[in-house]
């Protein structure tokens, strides 16, 4: 039985669908990115990939294809996204035990909802662009003409782990909550964070 979830979403431009690392993504939707990295790198791996050895060089290659610059939120714009998912959570009941908002992606333990993973990712991006916007605190606000909506600042899809006991996601929760101070960030609050209580075996 699935009692949670990990969940971690990208920035613009952090994770490329075909990092030499692998990618949670099937196909490259730029042409530009599939010249200079080739086909999508997807792996069904559940742990983090992040510290895999790898071609950083043909990374970083990849990335100055880009049709923009990579996303990197600021302080002011991470609190921005909390607030977006602050007001998501009061309205609809979703379950979150934990939270860091990175400066270019997103990690998140939450408990079983009754929408999938994929739709609640999707729900917290609306959330957090609607805030970004509302603050003016949009990373693409420059490139927007005054009649228009911002260039998207997230990438597509999500990766994510089915959690099914209760030391998996005292882990999960560990994990997410050190993420900043392993980045030498402050450790993160965030008000619609509740604590994780262990299911009944």
């Amino acid at each position: 039985m699935v009692l949670g979830y990990h969940i971690i979403f990208s920035a613009y431009g952090f994770w490329l669908p075909n990092d030499p690392r692998g990618s949670w993504s099937e196909f490259v939707g730029a042409w530009e990115l599939f010249l200079a990295g080739g086909k999508a790198t997807k792996t069904t791996e559940s742990r983090s990939l992040a510290y895999d050895p790898h071609d950083r060089s043909k990374r970083l290659a990849v990335k100055r294809e880009l049709a923009r610059p990579p996303v990197k939120f600021t302080g002011l714009q991470a609190r921005a996204i909390g607030h977006g998912f602050r007001d998501y959570v009061a309205r609809s009941g979703l379950p979150v035990w934990a939270c860091a908002i990175m400066p270019d992606h997103v990690h998140l333990v939450v408990g079983p909802f009754r929408l999938s993973v994929e739709q609640i990712v999707i729900q917290l991006k609306g959330e957090a662009t609607a805030a970004l916007l509302d603050e003016r605190l949009h990373p693409f606000a420059d490139l927007a003409n005054p009649a228009e909506l911002p260039p998207k600042c997230w990438a597509r899809g999500e990766w994510k782990v089915f959690l099914n006991d209760n030391e998996r996601i005292a882990s999960a929760v560990q994990y997410v909550e050190n993420n900043p101070v392993k980045a030498g960030l402050p450790q993160q609050r965030w008000s619609f964070v509740t604590p994780y209580k262990p299911h009944a075996v």
